[in-house]
């Protein structure tokens, strides 16, 4: 019986009726250290707008911006310590739901905005 002959392309042939090749993968140049890093930034920033806020996440940020105040209001206003850290207290106070409730805001319109570019 005769053997049937073997084919000698080690690759499938790609081409198309129009005669046009389309080849695998990444045909484009290598993006660039700027892009690669502007890209990585973008995924780090739609991860972060991903996750839901927290209470933890609140009392942090607004710990920072009550010692930020603490300190300015001392050095720029010449403000007693004492008057300074009461005042930084109330802003503690006031900015830790600010910051949960601005942070709530922010993840359901993210979600929203993806919901219905998914739809």
């Amino acid at each position: 019986m005769a053997q049937t002959k073997k084919k000698r392309r080690s690759t499938k042939h790609r081409g198309n009726a129009a005669g046009m090749v389309e080849t695998r993968g990444r045909t484009g140049r290598k993006p660039t250290a700027a892009e690669q890093k502007a890209d990585s930034r973008a995924l780090a920033r739609a991860q972060r707008l991903d996750r839901p806020p927290t209470w933890n996440g609140a009392v942090k940020k607004a710990a920072i911006a009550a010692v930020v105040f603490a300190v300015a209001i001392t050095l720029i206003f010449s403000r007693p310590i004492l008057s300074s850290l009461l005042l930084a207290l109330f802003t503690f106070v006031i900015y830790v739901p600010l910051s949960y409730y601005t942070d709530a805001l922010v993840h359901r319109r993210t979600q929203a905005r993806k919901a219905k570019a998914r739809a």
